[in-house]
């Protein structure tokens, strides 16, 4: 199993997040590697978050329920006034499944990417006061000032609502032509139109929702675009649904609604997301799932994006009665119950990283294949091929289709390395993967690793480019799921060396359903995939005795050419890898204790002992599984390099440079 080397700096970083020190120094090693090879990996996420008293159906077995939405809400607005001040909140019709009356809902929250505002609202700052809901009766007075303010004669019409008699509803046709790109946001041209319907059909539908999902559609006018603005109000509060429009005209709309709000509080805004937001605005969301709130991260550019936001949503998430995890009746925390699924991708479609690098995505899925660890450590109770996430081994119950499958992304990978790329091969990686990494009835959403949203130009949404890792459910601590996010980036990173990958998949038989599923083999397992670390030590230096020096004597000198550090390796490395030091063998201690190094530096002057010389340079090596790899100490004595070529299996006799049996430092001096 590949090894990992983790050489912390000796001087440890302070940082004014909560994000562990020793986090931030591995996130940025892994970004150094990845931007050296020319890659840019992108992370997002699907935290799932459950009241601090849950109680109600929507919080155990149904998608929604009377508390949800007002849950995600009361969410939203936190995460508008903390992290995003002055977006903009939209209630979206979300997914509908099998045996559910209504599309279940998707609050969507989005600013510009350069974190500043699609849309300037008034009192985004809190400086001025919200201001009352609109008035009933002043409903076609403030659609005539926004006619004014788009420029255009709107044709109101008004509408009955079934459900509520108090409530009154105005029905707008508004589109608006495909602007051209190339010219400023003033010369959208608006399409307003009349709808002449009879009184007696001018009433919503019966069922819930957004008067605009209600509206008696199949009475409007021919050769008219369906794209209505829809104006409700009970002097409570006030609420529009938005034509479909594209991103350019959305946003003038806005605009104009924003700029009409003069001692008025904003509106609840519903409709729908353009279908060209991408790569102009940020974008989070918040969706009903059975008995949890999910929270859909924005794109995070890197690791300490992601945690970034794990750790805002937390806090957010206390401000209004949310937490990550569950109080079981014994009293342990556990987790929601919902899935906090993973995601891979990259900045753009034309960025992609792994679209010209199939060999490193198939080594990638070749190496979760050989530890089970990375599929049932992080999930929850229910696992194997009935659950939501079935690794494809087990989904298959044969791994013949899949070694062919993987094979046949390494041989499209022409590229010369991954600093090399080769050609796009995103069609191929889609074809190749989604039919086989599926659950036993074909689908290939539920997946340990799903690649249903990778490149799928049959799905809707199936062409993002993202590669989805479905066996992670939400934890009771943000920093374990921090921490199983860096340690997926990680293992990218590690993986780009091809002699990383594992060259077959494994038959893991009856064993993965018996040894696998036991703590303590998965634990084993997971400590396979980090294996060795190696951390400078404290080293006291002797006194050397009086010296002369201009004016007198001098004996405070001290010698300060020695150094020191120490080795730690897990079970599983010490039963696959053998360790080397400048070309001889370096025992670690079979007992599981570190071992620690001793040498010199260099040879000041004055110092003790001026005979025996520097021991650099000092190469630490690395064999097993058929490889070797040395890593060579830098001049300062305070970091370890990965040095290009393979290194020789080491000669002559181990180092034994012990005073006494039981020590636990080797000193070079001695030999």
């Amino acid at each position: 199993m590949p090894t990992t080397l983790s050489v912390p700096p000796m001087v440890q970083a302070s940082s004014a997040s909560d994000t562990p020190a020793w986090m931030g120094r591995v996130a940025g090693e892994v970004d150094r590697r990845l931007e050296a090879a020319g890659i840019r990996l992108t992370l997002g996420g699907e935290p799932t978050y459950v009241p601090l008293e849950p109680s109600g159906a929507e919080w155990s077995v149904a998608a929604d329920g009377p508390t949800k939405l007002p849950m995600a809400r009361a969410m939203a607005r936190e995460l508008q006034r903390t992290a995003w001040p002055g977006s903009t909140l939209l209630y979206c019709p979300g997914k509908r499944y099998e045996g559910e009356v209504n599309p279940r809902w998707a609050l969507r929250l989005f600013t510009g990417l350069d974190g500043q505002p699609a849309v300037r609202w008034p009192a985004a700052d809190g400086a001025s006061p919200p201001g009352a809901a609109l008035a009933p009766a002043a409903g076609p007075a403030w659609l005539a000032r926004l006619a004014e303010l788009l420029g255009v004669a709107l044709e109101p019409l008004e509408l009955r609502d079934p459900l509520d008699p108090g409530r009154r509803v105005w029905a707008v046709p508004l589109s608006a032509a495909e602007p051209d790109p190339d010219l400023p946001t003033a010369a959208i041209q608006w399409l307003p139109a009349a709808w002449p319907l009879d009184e007696s059909l001018r009433q919503l539908s019966g069922a819930p929702g957004p008067a605009g999902l209600r509206l008696p559609l199949e009475h409007f006018p021919e050769g008219v675009p369906r794209q209505v603005l829809t104006l409700e109000t009970d002097g409570e509060g006030w609420e529009l649904f938005l034509p479909p429009l594209f991103r350019r005209p959305l946003t003038a709309l806005l605009q104009a609604v924003a700029d009409s709000l003069t001692g008025l509080a904003a509106p609840q805004l519903s409709g729908m997301l353009p279908v060209d937001w991408e790569g102009h605005w940020q974008m989070l969301g918040l969706t009903a799932d059975p008995g949890v709130l999910e929270i859909n991260l924005p794109i995070c550019h890197g690791w300490a994006d992601y945690d970034r936001w794990l750790r805002l949503l937390e806090r957010a998430g206390e401000r209004v009665g949310l937490r990550s995890w569950k109080q079981d009746l014994d009293g342990r925390q556990e987790g929601t119950g919902g899935g906090n699924h993973l995601l891979w991708g990259g900045p753009s479609l034309e960025e992609h990283p792994f679209f010209r690098r199939p060999g490193w995505l198939a080594g990638i899925l070749r190496y979760w294949q050989h530890h089970p660890s990375l599929a049932y450590l992080f999930s929850g109770a229910c696992v194997g091929p009935a659950s939501q996430a079935p690794r494809p081994d087990e989904a298959a119950g044969d791994c013949f289709d899949l070694e062919l499958a993987y094979r046949c992304l390494e041989q499209a990978d022409d590229g010369g390395g991954p600093d090399q790329p080769g050609s796009d091969q995103r069609g191929v990686i889609g074809e190749t993967l989604r039919h086989l990494h599926a659950d036993r009835s074909g689908n290939n959403h539920r997946s340990e690793i799903s690649f249903d949203k990778f490149w799928n130009p049959g799905a809707p949404a199936g062409c993002l480019g993202l590669v989805e890792f479905r066996a992670l459910e939400s934890m009771p601590s943000v920093q374990w799921s921090s921490a199983v996010a860096l340690l997926w980036s990680a293992l990218a990173t590690h993986l780009l060396d091809r002699r990383h990958r594992p060259s077959t998949l494994r038959d893991w038989g009856c064993e993965l359903h018996d040894r696998m599923l036991l703590p303590s083999a998965l634990w084993s397992d997971l400590e396979a995939v980090a294996e060795l670390e190696v951390r400078p030590a404290l080293e006291p230096w002797p006194l050397i005795c009086d010296f002369p020096r201009e004016g007198g004597f001098t004996s405070r000198f001290v010698d300060g050419s020695l150094r020191r550090f120490e080795i730690t390796a897990n079970a599983a490395f010490r039963r696959e890898w053998r360790l080397g030091l400048s070309g001889r063998p370096l025992s670690l201690p079979t007992d599981g204790s570190p071992l620690a190094v001793r040498y010199r530096l260099q040879r000041l002057y004055p110092c003790l002992h001026p005979v025996i010389a520097p021991h650099l340079p000092l190469v630490l090596s690395l064999h097993g599984m058929g490889e070797g790899r040395s890593f060579l100490l830098n001049p300062e004595g305070t970091a370890l390099l990965a040095e290009t070529e393979a290194a020789a299996e080491p000669q002559g006799q181990p180092w034994r440079g012990r005073r006494r049996s039981d020590d636990s430092t080797i000193d070079l001096r001695l030999g």
